[in-house]
């Protein structure tokens, strides 16, 4: 099995786990200071896995160049604003529903890295990406149905759009990040990967942090008081992170990206479990479609 399939499974879990952690912190935080403390408190834990990377492999810190810079501020930028439309989909529905949307992201990076990175899929990546798709369809109507009147309600309906933009967004974000990755000369691809994402989130708490400076002063002082909350998502945003990163480096986006639809298997769970959210009948039935994708995808390598 390619190394980057558990790495995209495990990001899955953690991306997930910190969501819903992020969720919760809602009652305490704005969209921009929950969306802050991902990046606030995810820095200690990225930097340590990037000193280990370093440590066991000796490889040299990557010399920064402009157009890695260029990159990875892009991508932060991206992350940023795809993070708040996600929490922001959260209030319009529930957790499940707002990742669900989101997940459209998958096909999204497909298309982009056709495009603009020339990566091509299999027939049968592309058929297992359909599927999940319908997957992720079935989880957002709701058992609502498939007809083109219910299909044109659930996709302009707030938390729709709020999740399809993200997912748009997610998608710019991770051919950014594979775009700065490439612009290092670093023959490591890990250790690459591990420096881009410390740089990335550097960028990112300059940036919010300064917009809450700016905008929601009172936010960036609870973004501080909250640490006791806030330090478990950053450090499982940290470690996501640090898995997606690496995914994208070693295999193509829309490959790392399908597999890690898995997500919502474990979203599912959280929603249930975690965050008390009722499911509705037809979740198992999305949830079946989206685990059949990913199998199809991990199949076709």
């Amino acid at each position: 099995m390619p190394i980057w399939i558990p790495i995209a499974v495990t990001a899955a879990l953690f991306q997930c786990w910190r969501t819903a952690m992020q969720q919760k912190l809602r009652g305490l935080l704005s969209v921009n200071g929950a969306g802050f403390v991902r990046y606030l408190y995810g820095m200690p834990t990225a930097l340590v896995i990037l000193l280990v990377a370093l440590w066991i492999t000796g490889a040299p810190l990557p010399q920064i160049n402009p157009a890695f810079l260029l990159f990875s501020a892009l991508g932060g930028v991206g992350q940023i604003l795809a993070t708040n439309l996600l929490i922001m989909s959260f209030g319009y529905r529930n957790f499940a529903v707002g990742t669900a949307y989101s997940k459209t992201e998958t096909v999204q990076s497909a298309i982009l890295a056709y495009f603009l990175l020339n990566e091509s899929l299999r027939p049968l990546a592309i058929g297992g990406m359909g599927v999940g798709l319908v997957g992720v369809m079935t989880l957002s109507l709701a058992g609502k149905g498939f007809k083109p009147r219910d299909l044109l309600i659930a996709t302009v309906q707030p938390a729709a759009v709020c999740g399809l933009g993200a997912g748009l967004l997610f998608a710019f974000t991770t051919v950014f990040i594979k775009f700065a990755n490439q612009a290092l000369p670093d023959p490591n691809l890990t250790v690459r990967a591990l420096f881009g994402l410390v740089v990335t989130n550097t960028m990112q708490i300059g940036m919010q942090g300064t917009y809450l400076l700016w905008r929601e002063p009172a936010e960036l002082k609870k973004a501080f008081t909250s640490w006791r909350s806030s330090m478990w998502v950053g450090t499982l945003s940290g470690a996501g992170s640090a898995c997606w990163f690496t995914g994208f480096a070693i295999a193509p986006i829309a490959m790392v990206r399908a597999v890690g639809q898995v997500e919502m298997v474990f979203t599912l769970l959280f929603s249930r479990f975690y965050l008390k959210e009722v499911l509705k009948p037809g979740d198992v039935a999305g949830l079946a479609l989206v685990v059949l994708g990913v199998l199809l995808v991990v199949l076709s390598r």
